[in-house]
């Protein structure tokens, strides 16, 4: 062979076999060793409960997935399950497999260990291929995969190894179905929590309280517990700091503690990862000033599209941030309590959404559920936020609030609504704004139920007073103040209170005529100053008769005059009479009101007791036991519940 110039490579012959890179391999690296490996995290001794979800895995195959709320205890649950079964397994191995690239990494440890003479001479794919390939033609082997952000990362391995039992734990609700079984990890019970929490920090003070803010996730309870036991604090100072500080309490831990595990770090990588969803974050902002439970899907609405917000909710749903029952959310209040904790501008400006959407929600959802729950989130909201951030539409907000929780009778919650209506509104637009007078008057209605009418009478003796000097005397409003007055003076002052309601009657008739519905209602509020025996009845019925006839008609002051006739007629024994007119104010209420108003089910409750005066025991107790079914489906355990509860309790 002659060749001229540079000669890098040449081969001569007639067999050539031509290598450009080659790996020498130890005899050893031709058979894998895998017998006895274990690899898991170190076994925690703080577990307590979680019977029902171990039993759910002992029963499964295949591939099972632990899913939940990040900080819920689903690596706690699957260590412990894996630790527990490492004897009916030759390989048990634990894979922290958040990316598609950690995955890898753990199989490629996996080889590592099943050869360690290959560590240091095949490359990092090889390693993961070899693993791949022995769980691929063996059984008996157990793998954990922690915190699986996406279900198609694990296609590729799934597809291949199929002989042993996998199991998964992910914040992904969903996209599971076609890859294995699902297993939802709830809170703790308050007695294993508690349980958990002395096992860090034995400080009883406060701790049942504690719990139930921390909404009895376990993440929380060691995080909190950790840093009572260091700080030589009690649960009770824990929870002061909570409230006063919750960003910084949020993102608190133990020294020696792993700052990515806290509350405000573990969610954060979930708000990261929807990103791509901007309105997903803005509906997780909003719903953290409502009541956790009862958010109703048509209150976000107006944020966006349907299709946006559907997709939004879906997201928020499939990263376990939320829960979705048919038209319903729930959300868990410590995910509230740290979209709250932030300062930003966008926190703020969620604040501002929560109140707008709730009064809009009051219009939207004509269902009297629906409406009593947009109080419930209004009161949660009253008591998240500061009285002086209050614009005028929370104190609208909390006005109808007030409203609403008095037409459910229930006053208790009513008052405090009530009370911060009337504060917010005297700041922001002065004590003797037409609009602060309203809430006034409307608090001092609820008021006069619950504290003897003192605080009604205060209310209402300063409104008379702007009243006449700004309305004048022949106005409507005017009348109708002083006749609140003298309801609220009655249990005080009846002489001075019937004094009140008859000036009123007669200005009434000066001013407003015969046929008002508020000279109407000044003849009835004096008529109930009387005692029962000494009214009689053809004087109520003179009063419905004027009521029906009233211009502009009062369906309200309708039946209510009509309720009071059919107690008064089955206290005279008549009995009959007073059912069927209790019936006819029930339909002409529905007709009206819709089937599930408050006050049809305060008629159909008046219609027990007339069935219990006449000895009607057992049909009184079926019709009772189908108004509590009712009232508990509208309104829940409400006051109205309570109400019919207590009658043949």
């Amino acid at each position: 062979m002659a060749a001229g110039g540079a000669i890098e490579r040449v081969n001569t012959g007639d067999f050539v076999t031509q290598v450009e890179r080659a790996t020498l391999l130890p005899a050893e690296a031709l058979t894998l060793t895998a017998s006895g490996l274990v690899h898991l995290p170190e076994r925690t001794k703080l577990f307590v409960g979680r019977t029902r979800e171990l039993a759910l895995l002992d029963g499964g195959t295949g591939i099972q997935v632990l899913c939940g709320l990040g900080g819920i205890g689903k690596s706690t649950l699957a260590a412990r399950w894996a630790a527990d079964r490492v004897a009916d397994h030759q390989v048990v191995w634990w894979i922290t497999a958040e990316t598609p690239a950690e995955l890898d990494a753990g199989l490629a440890e996996l080889a590592r260990a099943m050869q360690p003479s290959v560590v240091g001479v095949l490359p990092e794919d090889a390693l993961r291929e070899r693993a791949l390939q022995w769980l691929a033609t063996h059984e008996g082997w157990l793998l954990v995969l922690d915190n699986v952000s996406d279900p198609s990362d694990l296609r590729p391995l799934l597809a291949r190894a199929t002989g042993g039992r996998i199991l998964v734990t992910s914040r992904r609700a969903s996209g599971w179905q076609d890859i294995g079984r699902t297993v939802a990890l709830e809170v703790l019970g308050p007695e294993e929590a508690a349980e958990l929490f002395r096992g860090v920090c034995e400080a009883d003070d406060g701790l049942d309280a504690l719990c139930a803010e921390l909404g009895y996730l376990p993440l929380a309870l060691k995080q909190a517990a950790a840093y009572c036991a260091e700080a030589g604090i009690t649960p009770r100072t824990y929870l002061e700091l909570l409230g006063e500080y919750p960003a910084e309490m949020f993102a608190a831990t133990a020294e020696g503690g792993e700052a990515a595990r806290t509350l405000a770090r573990v969610w954060q990588v979930t708000l990261d990862r929807l990103g791509d969803t901007p309105l997903a974050v803005v509906v997780l902002r909003v719903i953290a000033w409502w009541a956790p439970e009862g958010i109703q899907r048509g209150l976000l609405e107006p944020l966006g599209t349907p299709l946006e917000v559907v997709e939004a909710v879906r997201r928020l749903a499939a990263h376990s941030m939320i829960t979705v029952r048919e038209e319903e959310l729930s959300v868990h209040r410590l995910v509230q309590a740290v979209a709250r904790a932030d300062q930003g501008e966008a926190a703020a400006t969620a604040r501002r959404l929560a109140s707008d959407l709730l009064c809009r929600g009051v219009e939207l959802l004509v269902a009297d559920r629906a409406r009593g729950q947009v109080a419930v989130h209004a009161e949660a909201l009253a008591g998240y936020a500061d009285p002086v951030e209050d614009t005028e539409m929370d104190a609208l907000l909390f006005l109808i609030a007030s409203a609403i929780f008095g037409a459910h009778v229930a006053p208790s919650r009513a008052l405090p609504l009530g009370e911060r209506a009337v504060h917010s509104k005297s700041r922001i637009l002065g004590p003797d704004h037409p609009e602060t007078l309203l809430a006034a008057e409307n608090l001092a209605i609820h008021a006069r139920f619950l504290d003897g009418g003192t605080r009604a009478v205060e209310l209402l003796t300063q409104a008379l007073a702007v009243r006449l000097r700004t309305l004048g005397r022949e106005n409507t409003t005017t009348l109708a103040t002083r006749e609140h007055l003298a309801l609220a003076l009655w249990k005080q002052e009846p002489k001075r209170a019937e004094e009140l309601l008859s000036e009123n009657i007669a200005e009434c008739h000066r001013f407003l005529g015969p046929t008002h519905p508020q000279t109407i209602q000044s003849r009835y509020a004096l008529l109930g100053t009387r005692s029962g025996e000494s009214i009689e009845v053809a004087e109520l019925e003179d009063l419905v008769d004027a009521a029906v006839r009233a211009e502009p008609e009062n369906p309200d002051l309708c039946a209510m005059i009509k309720r009071d006739l059919i107690w008064m007629l089955s206290t005279r024994g008549e009995t009959e009479r007073a059912l069927a007119l209790a019936e006819e104010v029930i339909e002409e209420s529905r007709h009206r009101f819709g089937t599930h108003d408050a006050r049809i089910h305060l008629l159909r409750l008046t219609a027990i007791q007339v069935l219990l005066v006449d000895g009607q025991t057992e049909r009184a107790r079926a019709l009772r036991a189908t108004l509590l079914e009712d009232c508990l489906r509208v309104f829940g355990e409400g006051e109205l519940t309570q109400l019919v509860r207590r009658t043949m309790a």
